[in-house]
């Protein structure tokens, strides 16, 4: 996709416009109101993260018979836009079609991991946005100084943290389902040999 395609679009931003853009690895496009807002593709280390965590809660999912189905970077509808999380755990039966979204009603957790160039969305927009559609569970990956992950759940309209996973120590946590995580081994490079 690029710039000059973008600038051909007039007048307000839609859901079904976004969904329409041309698939791009290079960015992420979500759409908060009626603006279009657009981030790079994610480095290594996110993407690293991602996977090792996003097979680590498929297990765990499975392990515990729950009828999820865990996603990297799928469209979001939430009532205020689209967004593209990390990570997704959605109901099994919303995932069945092949589709290219899904709605939040069907979302039980969403997992950020926040890079330097979106932790004000992930640490403040988001949340919001996620907390006004209903999301139960959201988790953020905080990367520096060390791995943490935040767990929070949804309290009154809002996020409440429940517990932080901290490096060098299993955090079990047991909803959406039973989960154990050490955020240190989350980050680090494959090792050679």
């Amino acid at each position: 996709m690029s710039i000059a395609s973008l600038a051909q679009h007039h007048g307000p931003w839609t859901v079904e416009a976004v969904l329409a853009l041309a698939e791009d690895r290079s960015h992420r496009y979500e759409l908060v109101g009626e603006s279009l807002v657009m981030s790079p593709a994610p480095g290594l280390r996110h993407q690293r993260a991602s996977f090792r965590l996003h097979v680590a809660l498929d297990a765990a999912a499975q392990a515990a018979g729950a009828a999820v189905e865990v996603l990297e970077a799928i469209n979001v509808i939430l009532p205020s836009g689209l967004v593209v999380p990390d990570i997704v755990v959605a109901d099994a039966g919303a995932t069945a079609e092949d589709g290219v979204s899904i709605d939040a009603e069907a979302v039980q957790l969403i997992v950020e991991l926040v890079s330097p160039g979106n932790k004000t969305m992930d640490r403040k927009f988001k949340p919001m946005l996620y907390a006004e559609a209903g999301i139960e569970h959201y988790w953020r990956l905080e990367f520096d100084p060390a791995p943490r992950l935040i767990v929070s759940e949804l309290a009154g309209g809002r996020y409440t943290e429940k517990t932080i996973a901290l490096p060098g120590v299993t955090t079990r946590v047991e909803a959406p389902f039973p989960f154990e995580i050490d955020p240190a081994g989350l980050t680090q490079p494959k090792r050679r040999g």
